[in-house]
C-alpha cells in the first residue's frame, strides 16, 4: 500500500472532504513539495495512495493540512488568527516495503495522529 492518510473532522463528526493537503519530502535540507491534494467526500486522496511501496522510499516526509481554510469552508467562524491553521507533521518512513497511514483526527482547536494500519 505505501503511504495513506486519512483526514477526520471530529468537531462535525465526518471525514474532512475538501481539505487540501501537501506531501513534502524533507531528507535534504529544504522540504521538496512532492505534491498537493484535496480530500475526497471520504476525507482520503481521491487517487489512493500517496505513494505506492513501487515508489516509497526510506527517509523522511512532511504532511501540511490546510484546517483553518477547511473549517471557514464548513462555515466556522474562527478568531484571527486562528489557533491552528496548517497543521504540519514530520515522519520517518524506515521501512519502504511496510504500510504507512499517516491519519489525522483534527478540529479547530486540537489534532491527534498516529501511525495506522
Amino acid at each position: 500500500m505505501g503511504l495513506s492518510t486519512h483526514v477526520l473532522d471530529t468537531m462535525h463528526g465526518t471525514p474532512a472532504a475538501g481539505m487540501a493537503v501537501e506531501l513534502y519530502t524533507t531528507g535534504a535540507g529544504e522540504p521538496v513539495l512532492v505534491r498537493k491534494l484535496v480530500l475526497n467526500a471520504d476525507g482520503r486522496n481521491p487517487e489512493g495512495p500517496l505513494f505506492d511501496n513501487a515508489a516509497l522510499k526510506a527517509g523522511t516526509y512532511r504532511l501540511v493540512f490546510d484546517v483553518a481554510a477547511y473549517f471557514r469552508r464548513r462555515g466556522v467562524q474562527l478568531p484571527d488568527p486562528p489557533f491552528l491553521d496548517r497543521v504540519t507533521l514530520d515522519f520517518g518512513i524506515a521501512d519502504a516495503t511496510a504500510h504507512y497511514h499517516v491519519p489525522l483526527l483534527v478540529s479547530p482547536w486540537s489534532y491527534s495522529t498516529y501511525r495506522g494500519s
